[in-house]
């Protein structure tokens, strides 16, 4: 299940003390346990760093945090290309390791057969990064100046001038809110409410139970028709009277007979069985007359789309209408040569850990293959 950590005095000191200092893993220990312990342990040392590391030079930088990056980080890092990585503070309100630090178990991930949390998964990703040589900051991307050679990458502490650069900070799932929506108390986040039914509705608490879907596009009408293999009855809430799914997969959700739908419809809340219990159902408004359905489900999955974390580049990458960064296709290559872009910044289709880590090794692959090209052109020139 998918869950959003709220904040907790640990990650509020943490935050103070990173800020004061501009971490850089690569001059801490190969383990990257967020602990108030090792934190201070290292602190002296790091201050002292930081005056040297405000203006900052590599051949590779990595700007996010999930597998993605940390695939790219490895394996740039192995190729002895020294990359920097920022993996950010909270960027798009998530915490270093991105989406996976939302999710609990993760049980799709090759290499774990028994399943392994999400934040763990990213721990051992970022000390393998950090293992091989990659220097991490964990301070977040401003802006960038794609404009010439070296790029230019900014922070509020530092300035990095980079030879290639690997754009890998991912999307964010769009969350409604609503009472019971939320991962506070009260709220039904990671125990019954979830934003992705390919990661999360195979569990077993939405076995052969009704579940919800709410949205309109292909995106709804994919998740409502993988959810039939699992829960008992789906039920599409849509706020309009028609969807905006294509017809080919508005035609196959409503041929199937364990989808129905309501339309002009929302939901207003969610609410449990007991104090600490699951998702029971929902309270669903119809927005035409006004009356308010009592809705027995077990879950209920957002499918109202993705925003990737595209905004810090102000227009200097192409992008799709909907925000990706457009890649040639078969490459992680972006319109700006020598910038790379991988995992779900780029991919709208799968959007999975694995997926994401395939594309980080192929940006690494070929950032390093670019390099090798703008070295053989320069020797020519001598």
């Amino acid at each position: 299940m998918r869950f959003c950590p709220g904040p907790n005095k640990l990650f509020s000191l943490l935050k103070k003390a990173r800020s004061a200092v501009g971490v850089a893993a690569a001059s801490a220990s190969a383990s990257s346990s967020f602990t108030s312990s090792s934190f201070s342990a290292a602190a002296p040392k790091l201050t002292s760093a930081m005056d040297e590391l405000q203006a900052l030079k590599t051949k590779v930088c990595i700007i996010g945090s999930g597998p993605a990056a940390h695939t790219a980080a490895i394996y740039a890092a192995r190729a002895e290309l020294k990359p920097i990585l920022f993996e950010g503070w909270m960027a798009n309100d998530i915490a270093p390791g991105g989406q996976l630090t939302t999710t609990s178990d993760v049980e799709n991930f090759p290499g774990f057969p028994d399943g392994i949390l999400g934040m763990e998964l990213m721990d051992r990703c970022r000390s393998q990064s950090v293992r091989f040589g990659t220097q991490i900051f964990t301070e977040t991307v401003s802006k960038v100046d794609f404009s010439a050679t070296p790029f230019k990458i900014y922070t509020d502490a530092k300035t990095v001038q980079a030879d290639t650069v690997i754009v890998a900070t991912g999307a964010v799932a769009k969350r409604l809110v609503f009472p019971g929506s939320g991962d506070g108390k009260g709220g039904f986040w990671n125990r019954g409410i979830s934003a992705c039914a390919v990661c999360d509705g195979a569990a077993p608490i939405f076995r052969n139970k009704p579940l919800a879907v709410i949205g309109g596009g292909d995106s709804a009408m994919e998740e409502a028709t993988f959810l039939t293999k699992y829960g008992s009855e789906v039920n599409i809430i849509h706020r309009r009277e028609a969807f905006r799914a294509s017809k080919i997969m508005q035609n196959r959700a409503l041929s199937n007979p364990k989808i129905k739908v309501m339309w002009n419809s929302e939901v207003v809340e969610a609410y449990g069985d007991g104090e600490k219990g699951p998702l029971a159902g929902l309270k669903v408004k119809n927005v035409v007359t006004g009356e308010v359905t009592d809705l027995k489900v077990s879950g209920l999955f957002f499918a109202i789309g993705h925003e990737p974390a595209t905004k810090f580049l102000d227009g200097q990458l192409e992008l799709h209408p909907d925000g990706y960064v457009k890649t040639k296709p078969g490459t992680t290559e972006t319109s700006v040569r020598g910038v790379f872009a991988a995992g779900d910044v780029q991919d709208k289709k799968y959007r999975q850990a694995v997926t994401a880590a395939g594309t980080g090794c192929m940006a690494a692959l070929e950032a390093e293959h670019y390099l090798q090209e703008m070295g053989s052109q320069e020797g020519k020139s001598d």
